[in-house]
């Protein structure tokens, strides 16, 4: 295993009815195909051995005798795949007839697991042949040795750390209690369920649910692997449908009625971090489990994926963004709904009427100001107490100053207009700092001379300050302390960058006021910059991008390190996939050193931030999502970054 990736699949063989050793054969094929691919989890639907539907046939002494035989055949054929393999037959323990998973390994048979939920309703009648199994293990026979069987088994691998599989069977998971959770609180990680669930009208829709819901409350993998074609259609039709699910996302499925092997690398370390920030997800040591360890021990960096080291799985380049129009939609409008929640209720408790944006004619300032309109159209109060003033100085251009004026014109705010530069130009001469070196002397003082005039107007009227900057400025630092970095309540605080342009985007094109939305599609066009450097013949002369690095990159890294606390060279593998073909890794890695660098360095800004709505599943305010203390060092991070260099 690297990186906490496993390769795990789902496989559906075109089975014959009653024919153990023909089955048997298309098994070893698959088994053969995901050898070759690094599975090192591969699940067969229920009863696969044999097929589902063999009816009174499971009662005959040839048909049980044969299914053990090739039980038997199948785990020397797989014996050394590397793979752990569940394969469904019937079982004979003291008389009676049990429908198992086989858990198979290294040419052993580690245990059984007996389905303990038995449908005898509508087309199902398996009491007719199944006794209900047993949760606490016992003892059975299999070819002169015993073997455990029971539901209460853990399937606990040396080699990969974090590899825990506990099994059900089809129904299990469809009660009201089903097994899974049982396993989930006794540490199974992963569960797999061979299933036999045919196709009716709909029933494929409740499936993909029930799996990727199960997952996500379990906060685990789920593997689940069905019976197709091949079955008996004397009455039912089988599907195939299989589903890879982590965590509530399904990551694989496999189209119904075409008998697929499905794969897919489960994360085992992304479901370690959800349970370990998940306090409510409390485990227990279940004295009624029995845990079988597998394989030999190894290093813990052992590689579960191909040599090409390409990870099988969607790895979304914007982790903060919807891919889907339609979903991405739904999310502005959510988004916009929370911040204008926010501030509505901050503008009930202190009785403010009235509010001052700082507007510069950039994304964030944009953003801002439409939020405090759907606040104020809420509250119904007249837009014009939303208060804009713009305050041009040494690196503002005509294109940002004309779109902000345009902006809080259309959509009725006032706007006043305060220019800075001979007050920051006094500024220079009082603390000695000669105008002509464009440091950061330069550039703050220009923040914080804004920042004074927007909290001295609002308390010349009696309003709030509204916050501008954007969660991944904060996660930078990409903000003056006391300028830009204060506010009296920050409606941006928790929204990244590439969030934020996906909102003003949706604002453009859902608004009415044609001029509105030009002048909105004209500051998506624009550069994103603070304007502190004198204009170059008329143009941005700062573009933030080119000094801090694409925003895109931060906020991939920012989501990897907020949500999973990922080990850095992880999260540099996983980028090097997902901006394949846009950025060079050497461009990849420089930005991700500068990143920690900020990030670290940084803490003592959002230390004191100021109170703003949580709108997504991360945020950075000390509050709540990031209680991250101001004088940490970076050292081991960059000390992971800096062994790939190597």
């Amino acid at each position: 295993m690297k990186d906490g990736f496993v390769r795990v699949a789902a496989a559906t063989p075109k089975v014959k009815v009653a024919d153990p050793e023909w089955n048997r054969r298309q098994m070893e094929d698959i088994i053969e195909s995901c050898r070759k691919e690094g599975v090192k989890l591969l699940v067969f639907p229920e009863l696969g051995l044999t097929a589902y539907t063999c009816g009174d046939l499971f009662l005959q002494f040839p048909l049980l005798r044969k299914a053990r035989e090739e039980l038997k055949n199948l785990a020397e054929a797989a014996k050394d795949s590397g793979m752990l393999i569940f394969a469904g037959l019937p079982w004979e323990h003291e008389g009676k007839l049990y429908n198992v998973a086989a858990a198979l390994w290294g040419g052993k048979l580690l245990g059984l697991v007996p389905k303990t939920n038995i449908p005898n309703y509508s087309e199902f009648y398996e009491l007719r042949h199944f006794q209900p199994g047993n949760e606490k293990s016992v003892m059975t026979q299999w070819e002169g040795e015993e073997v455990p069987m029971g539901a209460n088994l853990i399937f606990s691998s040396r080699e990969i750390p974090g590899f825990r599989v506990g099994a059900e069977i089809c129904e299990d998971v469809w009660v009201p209690n089903p097994p899974s959770i049982r396993h989930a609180l006794a540490g199974a990680t992963i569960i797999v369920n061979c299933s036999a669930s045919d196709e009716t009208t709909g029933k494929d829709e409740y499936r993909r649910s029930l799996i990727c819901g199960q997952s996500a409350r379990l906060v685990a993998g789920y593997v689940y692997a069905n019976a197709g074609e091949g079955e008996s259609t004397q009455d039912l039709v089988f599907g195939g449908q299989n589903i890879i699910a982590e965590n509530g996302t399904c990551l694989r499925e496999s189209r119904r009625f075409a008998n697929e092997t499905i794969m897919a690398d489960l994360d085992l370390e992304r479901l370690d971090a959800e349970r370990r920030r998940l306090n409510t997800f409390w485990p227990k040591g279940e004295e009624d489990y029995l845990t079988i360890e597998f394989g030999e021990q190894k290093g813990a960096e052992e590689d579960a994926s191909p040599s090409d080291g390409r990870i099988l799985r969607f790895i979304d380049p914007s982790p903060f963004v919807p891919g889907d129009a339609g979903h991405r939609s739904r999310r502005c409008e959510e988004i916009f709904t929370i911040q204008a929640m926010g501030l509505k209720k901050r503008l009930e408790h202190t009785g403010c009427g009235h509010v001052v944006v700082g507007l510069s004619g950039g994304l964030d300032s944009t953003l801002a100001l439409l939020v405090c309109v759907r606040a104020f159209d809420m509250l119904e109060i007249p837009r014009d107490q939303i208060h804009c003033i713009t305050m041009p100085c040494f690196g503002t251009t005509d294109r940002t100053y004309q779109n902000a004026c345009t902006m809080a014109r259309q959509v009725g705010a006032q706007l006043k207009e305060i220019p800075i530069r001979e007050a920051v130009s006094l500024h220079f001469k009082d603390i000695g700092h000669d105008p002509e070196k464009r440091d950061v002397t330069y550039e703050n003082s220009q923040a914080r001379e804004r920042t004074q005039i927007l909290m001295d107007a609002a308390n010349d009227i009696g309003a709030l300050v509204i916050g501008t900057g954007d969660m991944s400025e904060l996660a930078l630092g990409w903000a003056t302390y006391n300028g830009d970095h204060m506010s009296m309540y920050g409606v941006n605080a928790s929204v990244p960058k590439t969030l934020v342009r996906h909102l003003v985007r949706y604002y453009a094109d859902t608004c009415k006021e044609e001029t509105l939305a030009a002048v909105l599609e004209d500051v998506l066009d624009t550069p994103v910059s603070p304007e502190l450097l004198p204009p170059k013949e008329g143009e941005i002369a700062q573009k933030t991008e080119d000094l801090v690095g694409p925003y895109e990159l931060h906020d991939f890294f920012l989501y990897y390190v907020l949500r999973f606390g990922y080990m850095p060279s992880k999260i540099y593998r996983m980028a090097l996939q997902a901006f394949d073909g846009e950025y060079q890794k050497e461009t990849i890695l420089k930005w991700l050193k500068v990143f920690y660098r900020r990030f670290f360095s940084q803490q003592f800004k959002r230390s004191c931030l100021p109170d703003g709505p949580k709108v997504g599943s991360a945020a950075v305010s000390p509050r709540g999502d990031l209680r991250m203390p101001s004088d940490a060092v970076s050292r081991i991070w960059l000390e992971d970054l800096e062994k790939i260099e190597k």
